[in-house]
């Protein structure tokens, strides 16, 4: 009865779409091109040693794999208590009493529990999770739902139920698309026994303390070589070559090195999943993707600009307010020809650009027809003295009062 209970959520597929078409998961990197770090990141994981299948149907008395549960939206939501609260989505999840366990009900292992609601298309994951009275609440590590409608990811540095921050199930083969339809569309979850202490998205977390580079990093996008020859294998192998060779795999978590995650299924063959065993490392690289790259940091601010001089004083008049250093002097904007395509947002890295404040121009000279400096130091002693420190004045005011206006817009 337990057994049936185990594996009976993996023998359907939910109706919701998995994320959109254009989510990390389902993007075909077929053409991407090799990291300039593949190799090293091939004989760190083992380039002679091979592929393993992490599900199948039954080892020891439980289920070869990490099971789900579609329900509907009428499921009622229990409450849910984590360990790790500050990086896990509050409670409460629709989990049924009964809910599958990865590795069974009495299991030491990661204890992972998914359930997806079919009518509201939301994905609950749970890690080292646990019942309480029965299933009446659950006490968990940590815990994520992710909008299946939606790219967003969990905020940087956040665990999900995966160490990488990632969802669990989308990355799951499962019986249903690899016996029943004879195609996956996805990316393959996969795990490594050394990490770096680094992410890409769409992984947000790292789990190690490693910094050597040649160590990959939670979220590496792994690929088979497209000359790799799988024709000798079986025809669930084959499926599943195609898929790493189109979709590929993720860093999703520590563990056995090239293990593969998959669904637990009685209707598996554990013979013909086995000839995954015979795929070597070295029939996979690194691909280079818009998440290996950082972006750049901001440039440091600029140095204020230098004080404005004092204007000419008119013997008698108040002296003239100082001009605020920040004020900017915006360029007149001209008509530019429409621009051309740019390449998706989802491809650029984002940066923060600071700007200088514009002083105002020196008062002096010019062409306008200003009194020189020289002209009033000659007749400073004649009766025109005044006259002339005022038309200075009335000049410096009037470049100021244009200033102002131009600043604002």
């Amino acid at each position: 009865m337990a057994r049936s209970l185990q594996l009976r959520s993996s023998a359907g597929e939910p109706s919701c779409a998995v994320f959109p078409a254009n989510n990390p998961w389902n993007t075909d990197i077929s053409a991407y091109p090799v990291h300039p770090n593949s190799d090293a990141f091939v004989n760190s994981v083992g380039r002679t040693d091979h592929l393993h299948p992490d599900f199948g149907t039954v080892w020891n008395g439980a289920p070869i794999g990490i099971p789900y549960v579609v329900v509907p939206g009428a499921q009622p939501k229990v409450p849910v208590s984590f360990d790790y609260a500050d990086e896990s989505d509050p409670g409460p999840y629709p989990v049924p009493p009964d809910a599958p366990v990865e590795g069974g009900p009495n299991s030491g292992g990661d204890r992972h529990v998914l359930v997806i609601d079919n009518d509201n298309c939301v994905l609950y994951e749970m890690f080292d999770a646990h019942p309480v009275n029965g299933g009446q609440s659950w006490n968990a590590g940590s815990g994520a739902a992710f909008n299946l409608g939606s790219n967003a990811l969990r905020p940087d540095f956040w665990a999900s139920a995966d160490a990488a921050g990632l969802s669990i199930f989308p990355g799951l083969v499962r019986y249903e698309e690899v016996v029943e339809r004879g195609v996956i569309d996805h990316a393959v979850r996969f795990t490594v026994s050394q990490t770096q202490r680094a992410f890409v998205h769409p992984a947000t977390h790292y789990a190690s303390n490693n910094t050597d580079p040649n160590v990959p990093p939670m979220g590496l996008r792994f690929r088979m070589k497209p000359w790799y020859n799988c024709g000798g294998f079986s025809a669930e192998v084959q499926v599943i070559c195609t898929a790493l060779k189109r979709y590929g795999m993720f860093v999703a978590d520590n563990g056995s090195d090239w293990y593969i995650s998959g669904a637990p299924d009685p209707r598996w063959s554990d013979d013909r999943l086995g000839d995954l065993k015979a795929i070597p490392g070295d029939a996979f690289e690194v691909v280079a993707t818009d998440g290996d790259a950082p972006p750049p940091p901001a440039p440091p601010p600029p140095p204020p600009p230098p004080p404005e001089p004092a204007p000419p004083q008119v013997e008698g008049e108040a002296p003239v307010p100082p001009v605020d250093p920040t004020l900017e002097v915006a360029a007149p904007s001209s008509p530019s020809p429409s621009p051309s395509p740019s390449p998706t947002p989802a491809s650029l890295p984002t940066r923060t650009v600071t700007s200088a404040p514009i002083p105002l121009e020196q008062s002096g000279p010019s062409s306008g027809g200003g009194p020189s400096a020289v002209m009033i130091g000659l007749i400073a002693f004649s009766v025109l003295t005044l006259s002339s420190a005022g038309a200075a004045y009335y000049w410096y005011r009037t470049r100021l009062a244009r200033a102002a206006p131009a600043a604002e817009r």
